[in-house]
């Protein structure tokens, strides 16, 4: 199995970008482009309440992480995940300075309600495969945690779901190594991204940022 060096690593949030758009991904994680809406103001605020890396909490058989570390040396990310619950269970893990062991079960918060696609569960099985790996231990689910329904969706982690989140990491690592940004594919989801005044659908054929706005300062010049 091929091993990626910890200065490889991309980051593991990265997965939600890259899900919702290939090209947004590519101009936030290869060109370094980012702008606030308020999409991303209000999710920032409930992620801030969630993470404070000095707390752990035990309350009767449940040990709570907020922001712990996590990383994937076979995938080659690293990142942080919200909330890591360790229950106390026969069949579990063993914690550094708790006694008993205890199953593993990774919590995502996001600020709205479910959605129909795929990209907040392929985040946080991104997340569980990870705590996989670091603990040496096969973790059958979690849960989203939606800040506007204020409930808990217990999701799954399937094979076919696995699977995707590998390939993702795959196609990252190869763009981000060629430094390529995929090229403009507009559609209504463009109307919901931070990135739309950058992103500029009328690059046509032209691939990054960068090239269009180099472009646009020859013709002035010309």
């Amino acid at each position: 199995m091929t091993e990626y060096r910890e200065e490889e690593y991309l980051m593991l949030s990265g997965i939600q970008h890259f899900a919702f758009c290939r090209r947004q991904w590519a101009l936030i994680h290869i060109e370094q482009q980012w702008q606030e809406n308020e999409y991303t103001v209000s999710g920032e605020l409930l992620h801030k309440n969630a993470h404070d890396p000095y707390f752990n909490e035990k309350r009767k058989d449940v040990i709570t992480s907020r922001a712990m570390p996590v990383f994937s040396r076979s995938m080659g990310v690293s990142g942080e995940c919200d909330i890591v619950e360790f229950r106390k269970a026969a069949d579990g893990v063993t914690l550094q300075g708790h006694r008993g062991t205890y199953t593993v079960y990774p919590i995502e918060y996001k600020k709205g309600s479910p959605k129909d696609t795929l990209i907040d569960i392929l985040q946080l099985t991104a997340q569980a495969m990870c705590l996989e790996e670091m603990f040496s231990v096969r973790i059958p689910e979690g849960a989203v945690f939606y800040g506007e329904t204020r409930r808990r969706e217990n999701v799954v982690f399937t094979e076919d779901m696995r699977k995707q989140v590998r390939e993702a990491f795959q196609e990252m690592h190869q763009l981000y190594d060629r430094k390529y940004t995929p090229r403009v594919k507009w559609s209504k989801s463009c109307n919901a991204c931070s990135l739309k005044d950058i992103c500029l659908p009328r690059l046509g054929k032209t691939s990054s940022v960068k090239e269009y706005i180099h472009k646009a300062i020859s013709e002035e010049n010309e």
